[in-house]
């Protein structure tokens, strides 16, 4: 995702004109690469391997993770709103939430670098993929690759909640120290740059509660 200063449109990824969508997602993300899933399962990171649907059961078990942890207080509207979700669903537990929500954060992350559509599938929705998978061909026909390191996540930040019927909404801001680059076909640099630079970014949820789906995917993203 791109510094507020470097990218001062927001992306918002909810279907619509695709053009726009393909420059925004350009933008955003497209100075990913380089975050790969461990391979070895005994040394693997718990919170890099959790999977990208978001499923409570798998996230139960994990360790805390070293990244804050920070959630609304009751009283706001963003706290009420967490709390009718769990009274729809009370599986739904904000702190596990983050846990999970950050898991995806990187797998996505890395997932759209790589330009892997099977990966990214499941953890979006319809909506988000379709673009996601657009600026993916773009970034092929260009022959740009891209090379990004996420050397921390200091904070993880439940911003807002929302229930519409029975589609909950949690918006996540992800605070990440990053180093990204991105290189022409010759291997040149385009954008970005070998220093670490703080990147805060967006991301809104969604999940239809009383489904036998549990899974959460990603409807928008913005940089901020």
């Amino acid at each position: 995702m791109g510094a507020a200063g470097d990218f001062p449109i927001d992306l918002v990824i909810l279907g619509g004109v695709a053009l726009f969508l393909i420059l925004r997602l350009r933008s955003i993300l497209g100075r990913r690469e380089g975050f790969e899933r461990p391979t070895d399962p005994q040394s693997a990171d718990p919170q890099a391997r959790q999977p990208a649907t978001l499923r409570p059961a798998d996230i139960a078990s994990a360790p805390a993770p070293a990244s804050a942890r920070v959630l609304p207080d009751p009283a706001t509207p963003a706290g009420q709103a967490l709390a009718e979700i769990r009274a729809l669903d009370p599986s739904v537990r904000p702190d596990q939430f983050l846990d999970g929500a950050e898991g995806a954060f990187r797998l996505i992350v890395a997932a759209f670098a790589a330009g892997d559509r099977v990966g990214l599938r499941p953890l979006l929705s319809d909506d988000t993929y379709r673009a996601f998978e657009t600026a993916i061909a773009g970034r092929e026909t260009a022959g740009e690759t891209q090379r990004t390191e996420i050397r921390a996540i200091p904070s993880v930040t439940i911003e807002h909640a929302s229930l519409h019927d029975h589609t909950a909404s949690i918006t996540v801001r992800f605070v990440s120290d990053q180093v990204n680059i991105t290189l022409d076909h010759a291997g040149h640099p385009v954008v970005g740059t070998d220093g670490v630079t703080e990147i805060t970014d967006l991301w809104s949820f969604e999940r239809v509660l009383g489904t036998s789906d549990p899974s959460w995917r990603l409807a928008a993203a913005r940089s901020a």
